[in-house]
């Protein structure tokens, strides 16, 4: 049998009008924001914290480290709850507890303080990609899914920018703690909103009947759950959890450590870093968008899902390589514009891996397959954090760092490209 995303999508009329799958998107989009101003907090006051608290390169790694590790433990957790409970009870769960622990930070008065703090962020950060994976595999239709996803995935970059506007203020204002507290607040009100707009697409009254069929018109899978174990042995599994664990790793140095590198190498303080961060996370923003509709456009223009998936990839691949000189970079803005076409490059390519579960497992599997790669990505995420912090107490250099940025994308894709050649569907048995 061929595969379905091997052959051109059938096209089915969009209809015109009946957007309320967007709304949905767009409540996604403001989770994932939330997600990434709380995560987002710690590394813009590092160089005040470590002033304050007085860590070393090495213990913050390990705080790094301890909100991966957790992220890692969650996401296998999360992933399974997410396809069990479903997308409304599992979220709201997820937002309470990242919350809570986001303001936790206020109480943290050393290197172990924030490490147990961080980890119980990480444990309530990990349930938000799994949740709106799963939450546009169900809302929207193959052809529509990488374009969605880019969207909700700007979320990241949007709170990455809004982090280093809003954070500074707060904090030379009010304090550090009060940074932590104010930040976390903004998840709650976001609940009242998932609450009063959410339903899955069968049962959400403000749907049109015309744009139900349309979010339904791909071919009707089984709603039967698949055990987790079954997911191991396929290789499409292994492909998206490798691809994860390879490049994951740079976007947590990117946010954990970009605001030390600028301030190390330019002397940006608090005062002043918020405006070349806000221009590199911007960047990222396009890039996270760009990357799904790139792809989005060479489906519709008849190529496979396959080719048009990886061609994407290959481009965002190939942008993140200029990064290995920036660290050699003598003016600030050209250090700035290099992490900013990375940082764009990552969001396309993370948007399109993505999508590759949707593309590759059914709807009910879709969780957990995110889950154990977004585990993959935190797991080798604790490894670069912790070798960051001895490299750089070490010998002071982020010149490997970036090297190692730079070029693990492409390594990546010829690993995916390996495993699954044609993207196919991976053929579970019930």
């Amino acid at each position: 049998m061929t595969a379905a995303n091997e052959t051109v999508p059938t096209q089915v009329e969009r209809p015109k009008g009946a957007n309320y799958r967007w709304t949905v998107c767009a409540l996604l989009f403001f989770a994932t924001t939330i997600n990434y101003i709380d995560r987002q907090v710690l590394g813009i006051l590092a160089p005040v914290l470590e002033k304050e608290i007085g860590w070393s390169e090495s213990q913050y790694g390990f705080i790094v480290t301890a909100f991966q590790g957790a992220y890692a433990i969650g996401l296998v957790v999360v992933g399974r709850m997410m396809d069990l409970l479903g997308t409304k009870i599992g979220y709201s769960v997820a937002m309470v507890f990242w919350s809570l622990a986001a303001m936790a930070h206020a109480l943290a008065k050393s290197a172990f303080g924030f490490g147990a703090a961080r980890f119980a962020l990480g444990l309530g950060e990990s349930g938000n990609f799994p949740a709106a994976i799963k939450t546009v595999a169900e809302w929207f239709p193959k052809k529509e899914r990488a374009l969605a996803t880019g969207i909700f995935n700007a979320g990241s970059n949007v709170g990455a920018v809004v982090a280093p506007l809003v954070v500074p203020w707060l904090t030379l204002t009010y304090g550090w703690q009060e940074a932590f507290i104010f930040t976390a607040a903004i998840g709650f009100v976001w609940l009242i909103f998932w609450h009063w707009l959410y339903e899955k697409p069968e049962q959400q009254k403000r749907l049109s009947a015309r744009e139900l069929s349309y979010i339904l018109s791909d071919p009707p899978e089984p709603e039967t759950k698949i055990k987790w174990l079954k997911l191991m042995p396929h290789r499409q599994t292994w492909a998206f959890a490798i691809g994860k664990f390879l490049t994951d790793p740079v976007w947590w140095f990117y946010l954990y450590w970009v605001p030390k590198f600028l301030n190390a190498n330019y002397g940006l303080t608090l005062d002043k870093i918020g405006l070349p961060l806000v221009i590199i996370y911007l960047m990222a923003d396009v890039g996270s968008i760009g990357g799904g509709w790139l792809s989005s456009v060479f489906i519709k223009r008849g190529w496979s899902v396959n080719k048009g998936r990886k061609m994407a990839m290959l481009i965002c691949a190939l942008c993140v390589v200029p990064i290995m000189y920036a660290s050699q970079a003598k003016e600030m803005w050209l250090a700035v514009a290099l992490l900013g076409l990375a940082t764009a490059a990552h969001q396309g390519w993370s948007a399109n891996l993505f999508t590759t579960t949707s593309d590759m497992f059914p709807r009910r599997a879709v969780g957990s397959i995110v889950g154990f790669g977004g585990m993959a990505g935190a797991v080798g995420g604790m490894l670069i954090s912790t070798a960051t912090g001895f490299i750089l107490e070490l010998t002071g250099s982020y010149v490997s760092l970036f090297i190692i940025a730079g070029a693990v994308y492409l390594l990546a894709l010829l690993i995916i490209h390996l495993l699954v050649p044609k993207l196919e569907p991976a053929r579970i048995a019930e």
